[in-house]
């Protein structure tokens, strides 16, 4: 299947470094609570902080290395933001199947919603809302960036 003249797996490809980079933030919240931290110092490492992060970067890589155009950039917002979603969604499902608490069914997280409201609430809102966040927010850099600093050759 292609997506704006890639397929899937080369996006994976582009992405990777990015999936960690998420996935590394995911595990150190985590962490952090676990450990007892400070709520402030968790609420620091913010999966949501790091997906913003990690749209603009994927958006300098697709303008440098002419990797694609606005298509491309709605297409890693929405992978960059599914994959934050599917990490949520397993730390939830960690908390409800063991029992153990988690940053993510916090209160203050949780909103006070069931497990299968809460993971709705994720696939829908959570999902829509990073993907045109991000789309919409990934575009304006790279127009910026096509206006500003157009690639050569």
């Amino acid at each position: 299947m292609k997506i704006g003249g890639h397929d899937l797996s080369k996006y994976i490809r582009l992405l990777a470094p990015l999936f960690a980079l998420i996935a590394s933030v995911w595990v150190l919240r985590l962490v952090l609570d676990a450990a007892g931290a400070p709520s402030g110092l968790v609420r620091s490492c913010s999966v949501n902080a790091a997906v913003a992060v990690s749209v603009l970067i994927a958006t300098l890589l697709i303008h440098f290395r002419r990797f694609g155009s606005y298509l491309s950039v709605v297409v890693t917002a929405f992978l960059l933001a599914g994959w934050k979603e599917l990490l949520i969604i397993a730390a939830m499902t960690f908390t409800a199947l063991s029992g153990m608490g988690t940053v993510y069914d916090a209160p203050e997280f949780s909103r006070h919603m069931t497990f299968s409201h809460h993971v709705i609430a994720h696939l829908t809102f959570g999902l829509g809302f990073g993907e045109l966040f991000g789309a919409a927010t990934g575009c304006l850099l790279l127009w910026l960036l096509r206006r500003l600093a157009p690639p050569t050759g």
